[in-house]
């Protein structure tokens, strides 16, 4: 198995190793997805202030309607409304953003990986 492992992070097929964290069991039982619009002139600073606030775990550059794309994590609405409104809102150069509260939740393993259903 180790052999195997390490001919497979040779040909660059696994680039590390991780553990998946369980965020509800932590008490962040609130996901979501904030689309925004932003003066591109400023795209470097608005990164950097998304990436302080404690809740932004990824952000995407993206096409479509929206220039980037945050993901987010609160213990509450409230909380999810507090980092919207008056973290996000307030950095210099977003013009405009619309978010989207995950109510649930359904995932596809990869084709390269098992899937969990069969056991």
């Amino acid at each position: 198995m180790y052999s195997r492992i390490k001919r497979l992070v040779k040909r660059k097929l696994i680039e590390r190793f991780t553990i998946v964290v369980n965020d509800a069991e932590l008490g962040y039982n609130v996901k979501a997805l904030t689309g925004i619009n932003m003066d591109t002139k400023k795209r470097d600073h608005i990164m950097k202030e998304l990436f302080k606030i404690e809740g932004v775990r990824e952000v995407a550059e993206v096409t479509g309607r929206f220039d980037i794309l945050v993901t987010m994590y609160s213990k509450s609405l409230d909380q999810m409304h507090k980092m919207v409104s008056e973290q996000i809102g307030r950095i210099e150069g977003i013009q405009s953003s619309e978010s989207f509260i995950e109510m649930k939740s359904r995932q596809k393993a990869m084709p390269y990986m098992p899937s969990k259903d069969k056991e």
